[in-house]
């Protein structure tokens, strides 16, 4: 019987991150949800940046399997990109027109120009200049933050949890990975809950541990403006003359809840934590901006010091104790069969930060499967006792260094540190399509100001910015997919996925009248070592003299690696004709190396070899979302084992082409390869024709594919190459749920037309449009999977590795590795 917890949680709507205890295991689902982050711009008092603002696409896929009626595993899988500029100081705004190369709008460069001097009354109020060293005002004491960009950026993140319930107990434990270019983390946790009172009370609790490893690059550019003095054990020299700022973290964590049914339409939950976290706790690409002040330097006229500034990293404690308590409340509304929920949250640190969270939100189901969900958020928070936005000291700053016992033991200026208040509001829509699968669409949007801080003293309006957020979410609970479909259903998806493509191919079959279908599919390619001039083998001289067009070549790419995501929803109108949509989200990696024999890096064009130690070393990253299909599959032939459709389809250029690689003073920036933009930036035709059959125990088919494109260029200035491909396969069923595949492809893809329309630093092969595209042979062998029974029965897994057998390149290119296609889709 269901408790009465698990059946008020229900009603009430919970949304996703609502954690409510259960007295139940969760039913086997899968949920895909994809999010999108974008800043507004900064307040610069004037000067318009250069820079887009912070955006972050995310993808996260979670899931719950039951092992048995009391076990269960769970595992989430989250990754993000994120690029754009951000605060990296905070300073007087005159100091944007003393900079130490005299621009007046240095605050905006990607290189922190973050040094220069600034001139003080006698009470060190600032004082305002004309930006060459003449007092033309009196006291400005207006601040302004120092924007930094970087180029995209990837995390991904790995979890799992392993869960057992008894009648009126569970234990779970748990762990996972954080991955990024400079920083790692390891995470395990132990989670328990005790019912009582005939499950009216619930208590729980948990204990977690995370080990992080920070290895910050500090980039050649910024080098000459930050003073890294303080960190001297932990910097390790880079071959390229960059610095590496090593430091490990240790956080514990505990938690405790008590969870209690108040009555059949209300329940109230209350919870403590703890953690303790010490090691490095730095923000390495943060600084604080201090004005030495040295007294034997004469100050110019109407001015009483003359302060140089100087970039520091900044400098925290190495413990932190943070302490937190929450209550939250719910309440079902019989009348209009909606949920209020509301939440308080407490943190305090002994770092100084007292913060207080409010937050609620109303579900409201509105009928034939749709629901509302708005809610409202208010934070507010203290500053941390170290926070500054930024610092004077009565010393000089020469060569010699300064005295560190002048300055604070611990300061930053990280605005995040400051006191502010923020408040958002948005609203959810949720339709379930059919039992079991349902749809999310959320937006949100956030104001961050120092005027909403509770009681007042929050930061100054130079520190205010706005963002929204998107989010979509795919949810799929299989056992209830199971459930509403007959045995007759599952024996004819058993047959249909018996004979079933490869992994790789898609738009392998139809579904009949009314069928729907879900599924997600995933691609990995790689490419690695040699580079081929055509077919051919090709050494470094060969790359720098020819691979670069009328320029030399100075970097080659080492290694790339592509992952693309991709949710395949089918709707069925009739036998004739099905309707598909298929949105993707893409992440690209490339590592690069110098060529021997390249010529000096100062004789690069437009003054990009100042770059060229940045690609050397750093790793180039992007990830998104990606173009999106609409198809419509045309039954031309069923006739019992022999089956003919053809396919038109539309790829809407949704995915970006104008990705950035990070700014550079001395240009106004440059975008990254062709080859690692997320879409083509072309509305595509993509026909297809596919046979299949079978007979018994086997299967084959055939298709002809291709990519049109229907534009000359993109937003950009070029378009990619036509593609077409023909693949012909044959399988074999070595089980009645298990069948093994094997096939050839061939592939033609033409150069790019065109070129990039702004700035490219074109350095090596992959930033020239004759290297793209090429003749490509390919062998694949692969298994498909059906499960036969169950609450899963119905649903099929399939995995394909791709080889690469033959490959003749356009122009110079690095060589293939091969690709790996794996794929889940239920119909019913």
């Amino acid at each position: 019987m269901q408790s009465p917890l698990n059946a008020l949680t229900a009603a009430a709507l919970a949304l996703p991150g609502l954690v409510m205890p259960t007295a139940q295991a969760a039913d086997d689902e899968f949920n895909v949800q994809y999010g999108h982050y974008q800043e507004e711009n900064r307040q610069l008092f004037g000067v318009e940046s250069k820079f887009r603002p912070i955006e972050v696409d995310t993808l996260q896929g979670s899931g719950n399997i039951k092992i048995t009626d009391r076990t269960k595993f769970t595992f989430n899988y989250t990754q993000d990109t994120w690029s754009g500029a951000t605060p990296i100081a905070t300073a007087p705004l005159d100091l944007r027109g003393n900079s130490t190369i005299n621009s007046p709008d240095g605050v905006t460069g990607a290189t922190p120009v973050i040094t220069g001097e600034l001139y003080f009354d006698s009470e060190l109020n600032p004082l305002r200049t004309n930006g060459f060293g003449t007092v033309i005002g009196g006291v400005d004491r207006q601040l302004v933050h120092t924007l930094s960009s970087a180029s995209p950026e990837t995390r991904k993140q790995g979890s799992f949890k392993l869960g057992h319930e008894w009648d009126e107990a569970a234990l779970d434990v748990g762990g996972g990975i954080s991955l990024e270019d400079d920083y790692e983390s390891h995470f395990v946790n132990l989670g328990g809950r005790l019912d009582f009172n005939q499950k009216l009370t619930t208590l729980s609790g948990g204990l977690s541990y995370t080990g992080s490893n920070t290895n910050a690059r500090i980039d050649h550019d910024a080098l000459p403006y930050i003073d890294t003095a303080a960190y001297t054990s932990q910097i390790e020299r880079t071959a390229e003359g960059g610095k590496i700022i090593h430091g490990d973290r240790k956080d514990w964590g505990a938690h405790l809840g008590l969870t209690q049914v108040l009555n059949k339409n209300a329940l109230i939950e209350a919870g403590l934590g703890y953690t303790n976290s010490n090691g490095y706790m730095e923000n390495p690409y943060k600084v604080v901006e201090v004005a030495f002040i040295n007294g034997n330097i004469p100050p110019p006229d109407g001015a009483a010091y003359v302060g140089q500034v100087r970039a520091l990293l900044e400098q925290r404690p190495n413990v932190r104790n943070q302490f937190n308590g929450n209550l939250s409340y719910v309440q079902h509304i019989d009348a209009l069969d909606a949920a209020l929920h509301f939440n308080y949250r407490y943190y305090l640190d002994d770092w100084g930060i007292n913060a207080h969270t409010f937050e609620s939100d109303w579900g409201q189901p509105l009928g034939h499967g749709w629901s509302v969900t708005p809610r409202i958020r208010y934070y507010s928070q203290d500053a941390a006792d170290f926070y500054s936005p930024y610092l004077i000291s009565k010393q000089a700053y020469n060569s010699g260094g300064f005295n560190r016992n002048l300055l604070p033991n611990n300061f930053s200026s990280d605005h995040r540190l400051s006191g502010f208040g923020a408040l958002s509001g948005g609203i959810t829509l949720s339709k379930k399509f059919a039992k079991g699968v349902d749809l999310d669409f959320g937006f949100e949007y956030y104001t961050h100001q120092g005027g909403l801080k509770l009681g007042g003293g929050g930061e100054g309006s130079y520190a205010d910015f706005d963002y929204w957020t998107v989010n979509g979410a795919l949810k799929v609970n299989l056992e209830a997919l199971a459930s509403s479909s007959d045995h007759s259903s599952h024996a004819h998806h058993q047959h249909q996925h018996g004979a079933m493509a490869p992994a790789g191919v898609m738009f392998d079959h139809m579904l009949g009248k009314g069928g729907f279908m879900v599924g997600y599919r995933y691609m990995y390619g790689s490419q690695g070592g040699d580079m081929l001039h055509g077919s051919n083998l090709v050494g470094d001289q060969a790359i720098v003299a020819n691979g670069c067009g009328p320029n030399p070549c100075f970097v080659k790419p080492n290694s790339m690696a592509m992952h693309m995501h991709m949710l395949d929803i089918m709707y069925a109108p009739t036998d004739w004709l099905n309707l598909m949509v298929m949105p993707q989200f893409m992440d690209m990696s490339m590592t690069m190396r110098r060529l021997s024999g390249a010529p000096p890096d100062d004789d690069a064009p437009d003054g990009g070899g100042a770059h060229i130690p940045h690609h050397v070393e750093n790793g180039h990253e992007t990830g998104g979302i990606s173009d999106m299909g609409v198809y419509a599959l045309f039954k031309v032939l069923d006739a019992g084992h022999h089956h003919l459709h053809m396919g038109l389809g539309l790829s809407i250029p949704f995915g970006d082409v104008d990705i950035e690689l990070r700014r550079n003073h001395q240009v106004d920036g440059g975008l990254i390869h062709y080859g690692m933009q997320l879409g083509s930036g072309t509305l595509d035709f993509k026909p297809s024709v596919t046979y299949t059959g079978n007979y018994d125990s086997w299967s084959w088919g055939a298709q002809l594919s291709g990519t049109k494109r229907l534009e000359k260029s993109g937003e950009t200035g070029y378009r990619l190459g036509d593609i077409f491909q023909t693949t012909a396969w044959g399988g074999y069923n070595l089980t009645h749920w298990l069948s093994a595949n094997v096939r050839g492809v061939y592939t033609v893809q033409g150069a790019i037309d065109g070129q990039f329309n702004q700035y490219i630093d074109q350095l090596g092969p992959m930033d020239y449009p004759n290297n793209y595209g090429g003749r490509f042979w390919d062998v694949g062998f692969g298994l498909n999977a059906t499960v036969p029974g169950g609450d899963l029965a119905g649903n099929t897994l399939g995995v394909e590795w791709l080889q690469p057998v033959g490959t003749d390149y356009n122009g110079y290119q690095l060589d293939r590795d091969g690709s790996l296609s794996a794929t889940w889709h239920y119909a019913f």
